[in-house]
């Protein structure tokens, strides 16, 4: 049973988000049936992660990394081996494709294969011309320096 979402009310109360919905409806529609390998997914930081796959029995030929605009791609086909001699094949080896829409500035570190396990680190690195800045707000001063309101001179009442 699919469920579509209807974002167009947070349209009104939101500017310049429309990468997020779009992204929502993406991955809600693209969701995969099958989860095989399995994998983490952990935040070890502030600004870095770790993408943990299981990959018993794939060597680092079998794997591909991919990174471009924001979508990570783990590939892995691994080379046919002869089934002369197998009596029980219980450890899976069929090709898979995961996919990980990466947030912006969201960028791969390293990747490593060890004990079965394929790593991936990302790391966030927020350009500094993005990140947050204080803003001075500018005041009308007096000759003499000093913040002051302006006085209204009258005639006494008389």
């Amino acid at each position: 049973m699919a469920t579509s979402y209807d974002y167009a009310p947070l349209f009104r109360s939101s500017v310049g988000f429309d990468r997020i919905f779009s992204l929502l409806e993406n991955a809600h529609r693209a969701r995969t049936i099958s989860d095989w390998p399995p994998y983490d997914i952990v935040k070890t930081g502030d600004d870095s992660y770790r993408i943990s796959i299981a990959v018993a029995g794939f060597a680092p030929d079998d794997l591909e990394i991919t990174f471009q605009s924001n979508l990570l791609t783990v590939t892995g086909k691994k080379q046919e081996a002869a089934s002369d001699g197998y009596l029980h094949r219980g450890i899976a080896g069929r090709p898979f494709e995961h996919r990980f829409e990466l947030a912006d500035h969201v960028r791969v570190h390293a990747a490593d294969l060890n004990n079965g396990l394929l790593e991936i680190e990302l790391v966030r690195e927020v350009p500094e011309e993005m990140k947050p800045r204080k803003i001075t707000i500018q005041g009308l001063t007096t000759p003499t320096g000093l913040d002051a309101a302006p006085q209204i001179e009258a005639r006494k009442a008389g």
